[in-house]
Protein backbone atom coordinates (compact mmCIF):
# COMPACT_ATOMS: atom_id res chain seq x y z
CA UNK A 1 0.00 0.00 0.00
CA UNK A 2 1.72 3.58 -1.08
CA UNK A 3 1.09 6.08 1.87
CA UNK A 4 1.38 9.32 1.13
CA UNK A 5 5.02 9.43 2.85
CA UNK A 6 6.09 6.61 -0.10
CA UNK A 7 4.65 8.74 -2.29
CA UNK A 8 7.10 11.47 -1.14
CA UNK A 9 10.12 9.96 -0.31
CA UNK A 10 9.99 6.51 -2.16
CA UNK A 11 9.25 3.36 0.55
CA UNK A 12 10.71 4.21 3.65
CA UNK A 13 10.18 0.76 4.69
CA UNK A 14 11.75 -0.93 2.06
CA UNK A 15 14.58 1.35 2.71
CA UNK A 16 15.34 0.77 6.14
CA UNK A 17 15.07 -3.53 4.97
CA UNK A 18 17.93 -2.37 3.01
CA UNK A 19 19.82 -1.04 5.65
CA UNK A 20 19.05 -4.02 8.06
CA UNK A 21 20.33 -6.04 5.07
CA UNK A 22 23.48 -4.27 4.31
CA UNK A 23 24.51 -3.70 8.04
CA UNK A 24 24.04 -7.55 8.49
CA UNK A 25 26.18 -8.16 5.59
CA UNK A 26 28.65 -5.65 7.12
CA UNK A 27 28.85 -7.62 10.30
CA UNK A 28 26.12 -5.50 12.21
CA UNK A 29 22.59 -6.85 13.93
CA UNK A 30 19.92 -4.13 13.45
CA UNK A 31 18.70 -4.26 17.23
CA UNK A 32 21.73 -1.71 18.22
CA UNK A 33 19.84 0.53 19.61
CA UNK A 34 16.73 2.56 18.61
CA UNK A 35 17.32 3.96 14.81
CA UNK A 36 15.48 7.95 15.80
CA UNK A 37 15.79 9.12 12.37
CA UNK A 38 15.98 8.99 8.35
CA UNK A 39 17.40 11.97 6.30
CA UNK A 40 16.32 12.31 2.68
CA UNK A 41 18.57 14.08 0.42
CA UNK A 42 16.36 16.83 -1.98
CA UNK A 43 17.51 16.41 -5.18
CA UNK A 44 17.81 20.53 -5.23
CA UNK A 45 16.44 24.19 -3.70
CA UNK A 46 13.58 23.40 -5.56
CA UNK A 47 12.54 19.93 -4.26
CA UNK A 48 13.86 21.05 -0.77
CA UNK A 49 10.57 23.50 -1.41
CA UNK A 50 8.23 21.32 -2.41
CA UNK A 51 9.03 18.63 0.20
CA UNK A 52 9.17 21.00 2.77
CA UNK A 53 5.79 21.76 2.26
CA UNK A 54 3.99 18.35 1.60
CA UNK A 55 6.05 16.94 4.74
CA UNK A 56 4.15 20.00 6.65
CA UNK A 57 0.93 17.43 6.85
CA UNK A 58 3.12 14.14 8.32
CA UNK A 59 5.47 16.23 11.04
CA UNK A 60 5.60 18.73 13.30
CA UNK A 61 8.85 20.91 12.67
CA UNK A 62 11.37 20.34 15.27
CA UNK A 63 13.87 22.80 13.80
CA UNK A 64 15.34 24.27 10.45
CA UNK A 65 19.12 25.67 10.26
CA UNK A 66 21.97 25.57 8.63
CA UNK A 67 24.17 22.57 8.61
CA UNK A 68 27.09 22.34 6.39
CA UNK A 69 26.06 25.53 4.43
CA UNK A 70 22.75 23.78 3.44
CA UNK A 71 19.51 24.12 5.12
CA UNK A 72 18.20 20.93 6.90
CA UNK A 73 14.57 20.48 8.38
CA UNK A 74 13.98 18.02 10.99
CA UNK A 75 10.57 16.85 11.80
CA UNK A 76 8.42 14.94 14.33
CA UNK A 77 6.65 12.30 12.49
CA UNK A 78 2.97 12.33 13.25
CA UNK A 79 3.02 8.32 12.45
CA UNK A 80 6.58 7.13 13.43
CA UNK A 81 8.24 5.12 10.01
CA UNK A 82 8.22 1.05 10.68
CA UNK A 83 10.53 -1.69 9.86
CA UNK A 84 13.85 -3.57 11.11
CA UNK A 85 14.99 -0.93 13.56
CA UNK A 86 11.39 -0.30 15.67
CA UNK A 87 9.52 2.73 15.66
CA UNK A 88 11.50 5.54 13.45
CA UNK A 89 9.98 8.88 14.92
CA UNK A 90 11.65 11.55 12.86
CA UNK A 91 13.14 12.73 9.17
CA UNK A 92 15.62 14.98 8.32
CA UNK A 93 15.41 16.98 4.71
CA UNK A 94 18.70 17.92 3.52
CA UNK A 95 19.09 20.43 0.73
CA UNK A 96 21.97 19.64 -1.32
CA UNK A 97 25.09 21.01 -0.14
CA UNK A 98 26.29 23.68 -2.17
CA UNK A 99 28.89 22.38 -5.25
CA UNK A 100 28.76 19.49 -4.35
CA UNK A 101 27.06 16.04 -5.96
CA UNK A 102 24.91 13.76 -4.28
CA UNK A 103 22.96 10.83 -3.93
CA UNK A 104 18.98 12.53 -3.76
CA UNK A 105 16.69 10.46 -1.91
CA UNK A 106 16.39 8.61 1.22
CA UNK A 107 20.45 8.42 2.32
CA UNK A 108 21.04 7.33 5.97
CA UNK A 109 19.48 6.29 9.19
CA UNK A 110 21.15 6.83 12.66
CA UNK A 111 20.96 4.88 15.37
CA UNK A 112 21.27 5.67 19.05
CA UNK A 113 24.06 3.67 21.14
CA UNK A 114 24.77 4.24 24.75
CA UNK A 115 29.02 3.96 23.97
CA UNK A 116 30.47 4.30 20.15
CA UNK A 117 33.69 3.12 21.84
CA UNK A 118 32.09 0.37 23.17
CA UNK A 119 30.21 -0.32 19.81
CA UNK A 120 33.61 -0.37 17.98
CA UNK A 121 34.95 -2.90 20.44
CA UNK A 122 32.43 -5.15 20.52
CA UNK A 123 32.19 -5.35 16.11
CA UNK A 124 36.00 -5.10 15.39
CA UNK A 125 35.50 -5.92 11.88
CA UNK A 126 33.35 -3.50 10.79
CA UNK A 127 35.02 -0.96 9.04
CA UNK A 128 33.48 2.09 10.73
CA UNK A 129 34.22 5.43 9.40
CA UNK A 130 35.79 7.25 12.87
CA UNK A 131 36.49 10.72 11.28
CA UNK A 132 33.04 11.86 12.95
CA UNK A 133 34.54 10.64 16.57
CA UNK A 134 33.95 11.72 19.07
CA UNK A 135 30.59 12.80 18.68
CA UNK A 136 29.79 10.05 15.77
CA UNK A 137 30.21 6.45 14.03
CA UNK A 138 29.95 5.99 10.87
CA UNK A 139 29.34 2.81 8.67
CA UNK A 140 29.67 3.51 4.73
CA UNK A 141 27.17 1.38 2.90
CA UNK A 142 27.31 3.12 -0.75
CA UNK A 143 25.03 4.50 -1.70
CA UNK A 144 23.62 5.16 1.79
CA UNK A 145 25.15 5.04 5.28
CA UNK A 146 24.15 4.43 9.03
CA UNK A 147 25.31 6.39 11.31
CA UNK A 148 25.73 5.96 15.17
CA UNK A 149 25.50 8.73 17.99
CA UNK A 150 24.97 8.76 21.72
CA UNK A 151 22.17 11.28 21.87
CA UNK A 152 18.84 11.34 19.70
CA UNK A 153 18.29 13.93 17.10
CA UNK A 154 15.64 15.27 18.96
CA UNK A 155 17.33 15.67 22.18
CA UNK A 156 20.46 17.27 20.08
CA UNK A 157 18.02 19.60 18.90
CA UNK A 158 16.16 20.94 21.94
CA UNK A 159 19.74 21.08 23.42
CA UNK A 160 20.72 23.18 20.34
CA UNK A 161 17.17 25.56 20.89
CA UNK A 162 17.63 26.04 24.38
CA UNK A 163 21.41 27.21 24.00
CA UNK A 164 20.84 29.73 20.82
CA UNK A 165 23.12 27.42 18.79
CA UNK A 166 20.79 26.56 15.38
CA UNK A 167 21.95 29.18 12.54
CA UNK A 168 18.74 30.13 11.08
CA UNK A 169 17.97 29.76 6.78
CA UNK A 170 18.55 33.38 5.59
CA UNK A 171 16.15 34.97 3.85
CA UNK A 172 17.44 35.07 0.70
CA UNK A 173 18.90 31.58 1.07
CA UNK A 174 16.29 30.20 -1.77
CA UNK A 175 16.57 33.08 -3.76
Amino acid sequence: MVTGLDALLGDPGAFLRQLAGAMARAGLPADLGPMDHLCYRARDKADYLRLRAALAEHGEPLVEGMIGGRPILTLALHRPLSGPFGPVPCLELAAPKPGRVHHHGLEHGEIVVPDLAALQARYPGVSFDTGGLPHELTLPLPPWQVKFHCTSLADTIARERAQGLVVPVPADYFG
